[in-house]
């Protein structure tokens, strides 16, 4: 079949196989191009087939050499239906890794669930013995807690007063205000829920009760801070919420792992184009105007540039591991520079409809989106017939 992005919102409805697995190769050669990492060896991504676990997936094998197990939850195709993207982007990834010679394995399903996570427990005993490396890169709005039973969904609301500040319709490249009413404390619970620590904290305590971590194994889960702009609706808002609890809870898993001379960090990364940064009013405009600047200036990354600089010159540098004062891995440096900020700053006050295309990187996020879901990627003939049938060669 031809597959076209067909748009609804801020998601693609479909997904193109081809433009999906040359996106995974070219994050293949740019890991193997910055040489050799010395490593995990044995890595568990919790959350691994798109955006920073797909990167930490690539950054582990090819990086580092490392055998991994992939856990996602993703949709695969049927007849005239294309899969997810990430459910491609696994099946890219898998391929690549055993044609290297690499042991690479998925179990698709809710990561939340208890049933999931048995399943991973197996799979490890099976094949790997113990892991040394558990990155953990959720990104899902809703969560079930396998305990209660209960269902939470998240909210994206600011704490206290209602937000109104600039946003952009990246489709349409149409620049607004919108407004959004504040949360209650049901709201913020719900979010903390979904996005905070406590999954986190599930899967590292079965890993240790199973006796499957590795001597000094190490876990980390991804965050953001951002900037001063973001911060009513982000940082200080009900996912902001979340993401302190995240850091907490990398304090408590650090010290059940003491006794292992293990270690939980939590790292703070910069704002890129996902999916779920795109459904985040006023987070479009600040990185198409983000974009600008560091792209001038040389110090744009995508999730695989951050990543493998989150490996090559945080974790396994052979030293300590660098944090800032509350024990976080930052590798927001650059994004939060204050000359950048000061620049975005001044941009994003005189941002309009009709300026937007000159002063920002519209295009390069529009572009970025599209990557996403395996359009728009060089190298891929997009006018030949595709098959959307599609099998994950390690899927378990």
């Amino acid at each position: 079949m031809i597959i076209e992005p067909r748009m609804r919102g801020f998601i693609c409805l479909t997904a193109h196989p081809n433009g999906c697995a040359q996106n995974i190769k070219n994050q293949i050669q740019y890991v193997k191009s910055k040489g050799a990492i010395n490593g995990a060896k044995k890595v568990l991504v919790i959350g691994a087939s798109t955006g920073f676990g797909m990167a930490s997936r690539i950054s582990s094998a090819f990086g580092c050499g490392a055998s991994t197990i992939g856990v996602y939850f993703e949709k695969p195709a049927s007849e005239g239906k294309t899969a997810s993207p990430g459910w491609y982007n696994t099946a890219a990834f898998e391929k690549e890794a055993h044609a290297a010679g690499l042991y690479a394995k998925s179990i698709n399903g809710d990561a939340f669930s208890n049933e999931i996570k048995q399943k991973v427990v197996d799979l490890i005993k099976a094949d790997l013995g113990q892991i040394d490396l558990i990155i953990y890169s959720l990104a899902s709005p809703v969560r079930t807690n396998p305990v209660t039973g209960i269902t939470h969904r998240s909210v994206l609301k600011p704490i206290g007063s209602k937000f109104t500040n600039k946003t952009v319709d990246f489709h349409a490249g149409k620049v607004s205000d919108i407004s959004i009413d504040p949360c209650n404390e049901e709201d913020i619970a719900n979010t903390v829920a979904v996005m905070g620590g406590d999954d986190w904290e599930m899967w590292m305590d079965l890993l240790k009760k199973e006796n499957l971590l590795a001597p000094k194994a190490t876990t980390v889960a991804y965050s953001y801070i951002g900037p001063s702009l973001t911060e009513a609706v982000y940082r200080k808002g009900t996912i902001g919420r979340a993401k302190d609890h995240l850091e907490k809870t990398a304090f408590t898993i650090s010290d059940k792992l003491k006794d292992l001379g293990g270690k939980a960090y939590v790292s703070v990364n910069k704002a890129l184009v996902t999916q779920a940064s795109s459904a985040i009013p006023v987070i479009p405009l600040y990185i198409s105007l983000l974009y600008k600047i560091m792209k001038r200036d040389g110090t744009h990354e995508g999730c695989i540039e951050q990543i493998q600089r989150l490996y090559s010159q945080r974790l396994y540098t052979g030293g300590a591991v660098p944090t800032d004062t509350e024990g976080r891995i930052r590798i927001d440096d650059w994004e939060l520079n204050p000359k950048v900020q000061e620049e975005v700053l001044n941009l994003w006050d005189i941002a309009t409809t009709e300026n937007l295309l000159e002063i920002s990187d519209l295009e390069g996020y529009r572009s970025d989106f599209y990557n996403l879901f395996g359009f728009k990627i060089g190298g891929v003939d997009y006018t030949v017939d595709s098959n959307e049938m599609v099998d994950v060669p390690g899927l378990v």
